[in-house]
């Protein structure tokens, strides 16, 4: 039985006094029970549509031809308050971002008993506590406690949870989930998945399931529609998409998607094959060199921690462990990879390494000289030598100044070069990272993620770093997009002899840009070894339990649950008096140690 029926769904947004289509002639069905997948890379049109369904688009910019049936009703012929009465109730929403999606100011569970008020016309108590039932059923722990808290005093994980507790109080019939999973860590995005799966059969719903991670569609959807410059291109059931797609754009873009074990039996990290997503030509992978002997970087004991202050006086009365006793090195042209779940340690790792976080304790040596006591002015001289490429880009641009400039202002920083030169020596990193010269003149909203990601790349160049922290670089970028930036780090890094510690939560990509791999949780290298070591050869159940929970892009593969229970998840928050027990480490192989337990 269908649920939702999309005939010929075109959607326009006004600009300059002229419509322009972003939706174009897209139609596909969601019957009960049933998942489809819209796929598509940012701009494909998958998100336009999903709020074209929800009459989510402005009316004044915005304009929605078509057919859009739920149930048979036609929601383009309701009014704005009939649509007030569908939100919510018939049809509910995942968003992307769930911070920005939930209001700062109230607590999570108020907004949660707000939606159960609005269409189940209860009283103030009983939607209290259908909302702590919703937050169990979500398997949120601590729920009654969890009803007061607001999103700030949340993790993601927990806050996509709170998503999909508001978007199931009403039991409707279609859920639309809009990249509910891609800035989530591995193990918690196989919980989600698994999690919305479970309701689902429960409750006999649709589900129109928005991504670009093709993992993620192996894993869940009955079919797929695949989108490519606001069309519709490829539909068909998963595994027929999977096995034959008949489109060069669906073979481009499974051809991107990184596959654990794809690098067994290799020692060096290689390239993606690439396709183009218009002719299907293909670019072969290509094997980067070994790393050199030079060591770049030595880290030992390395500590930080922050102080958690409460009451009146603000004593300390615990403290987050965030890093403990870290120990690794790198070396020139050499690739070694952090990963770990959000909380883990792996970023404060990273901002420890270039003296952005105070570190505690430890020693900290680039090219053989310890930095961790430097004064800030001899600090800014060595930052020439270390750079880092933040997550997001957007944040980490300044949006009034034009991306040259931005480019060039670090060597105008440390007087290596005039202002003229330097302008003209991040035209020629604009070159080399991908982009046309003249876009030097624009500003960072003018560009898509993956363009400010390689403008990112570029301004870390601008000083020639012997060292490259890359935290999250590619996590939330398109899958062929995240394909392009890696192979762009592995020819820039075989050219230039950079290290680079390569801090991320995707064990795909991880695997196949590593010359070594370091696991982390709560703080401390539990297991470190050579890729084949760690992905061929995982010996602590943290490492394996990170491994299964990557989703495999394979339909056929599909099994749940995909989460070991084995190891149990602990927390870094310690009372103020607490001293960590000294880790000791076994040697399983030649460079693979795991710590005992």
């Amino acid at each position: 039985m269908s649920i939702l029926s999309v005939s010929h769904l075109t959607t326009s947004f006004r600009q300059k006094g002229e419509w322009h289509a972003v939706v174009n002639d897209v139609s596909l069905e969601v019957n009960m029970g049933e998942t489809v997948a819209i796929v598509g890379e940012s701009g494909s049109g998958k998100s336009v549509t999903a709020m074209s369904i929800m009459r989510l688009l402005p009316e004044k910019t915005a304009r929605v031809t078509g057919e859009i049936r739920l149930e048979g009703r036609d929601l383009l012929a309701l009014s704005e308050r009939e649509m007030e009465d569908v939100r919510g109730n018939q049809i509910a929403m995942i968003f992307q971002e769930p911070m920005t999606s939930l209001n700062p100011v109230m607590t999570v569970g108020r907004q949660v008993s707000e939606a159960i008020r609005r269409h189940g016309k209860v009283s103030a108590d009983t939607a209290r506590r259908q909302a702590i039932a919703l937050f169990d059923r979500v398997r949120i722990a601590s729920a009654a406690n969890r009803f007061d808290e607001y999103p700030h005093q949340l993790s993601g994980g927990t806050l996509q949870r709170v998503m999909i507790a508001m978007a199931l109080a009403c039991r409707p019939r279609l859920l639309i989930a809009d990249e509910p999973t891609t800035a989530l860590d591995v193990t918690v995005q196989a919980e989600i998945l698994q999690l919305i799966k479970n309701l689902q059969d429960e409750e006999k719903m649709g589900v129109l399931f928005i991504t670009h991670d093709m993992g993620v569609v192996a894993e869940i959807a009955d079919r797929t529609t695949v989108m490519f410059r606001s069309r519709s291109v490829e539909t068909g059931m998963t595994q027929d998409v999977f096995a034959a797609p008949r489109q060069p754009y669906t073979r481009a873009l499974l051809s991107a998607v990184p596959r654990l074990g794809s690098m067994t039996g290799r020692e060096n990290p290689a390239t993606f094959p690439l396709l183009d997503p218009e002719t299907a030509c293909a670019t072969p992978e290509r094997e980067m060199p070994a790393a050199g002997d030079a060591t770049v970087l030595d880290v030992r004991n390395l500590v930080t921690r922050f102080d958690i202050k409460t009451g009146l006086l603000g004593r300390v009365t615990s403290r987050v462990h965030a890093v403990e006793n870290v120990s690794f090195d790198l070396r020139e042209g050499e690739t070694l990879s952090l990963v770990g779940e959000s909380g883990c340690g792996k970023s404060t790792t990273g901002r420890s390494v270039l003296r952005l976080v105070k570190p505690t304790s430890g020693t900290i040596r680039v090219h053989g000289e310890e930095i961790t006591d430097l004064s800030k002015k001899a600090l800014r001289g060595r930052r020439k030598q270390m750079q880092m490429i933040f997550q997001d880009p957007f944040s980490s641009l300044n949006p009034r100044m034009r991306v040259g400039e931005a480019i060039a202002e670090p060597m105008i920083v440390h007087k290596l070069a005039s202002k003229r030169d330097s302008i003209a020596k991040a035209t020629e990193l604009i070159e080399k990272v991908g982009l046309k010269a003249d876009m030097a003149r624009r500003f960072p909203h003018e560009f898509s993620g993956g363009q400010r990601q390689r403008i990112s790349i570029a301004r870390a160049l601008a000083l020639n770093p012997g060292l490259i922290v890359a935290d999250e670089a590619v996590s939330a970028l398109d899958v062929s997009i995240k394909a392009q930036v890696v192979n762009l780090m592995l020819e820039l890094q075989e050219s230039l002899k950079i290290a680079f510690l390569f801090i991320s939560h995707d064990m795909a990509v991880v695997e196949r840009v590593s010359h070594r791999v370091a696991v982390m949780y709560l703080g401390e290298i539990v297991e470190i070894g050579t890729r084949a070591q760690i992905f061929g050869d995982p010996q602590h159940p943290y490492t394996r339990r990170l491994l299964d929970a990557v989703p495999v892009a394979d339909p056929a593969r599909r099994h749940d649950p995909k989460v070991r229970a084995e190891f149990e998840l602990g927390s870094a928050i310690r009372p103020a008096d607490f001293v960590p027990p000294n880790a000791s480490y076994r040697q399983h192989a030649p460079g693979h140690l795991v710590k005992q337990n």
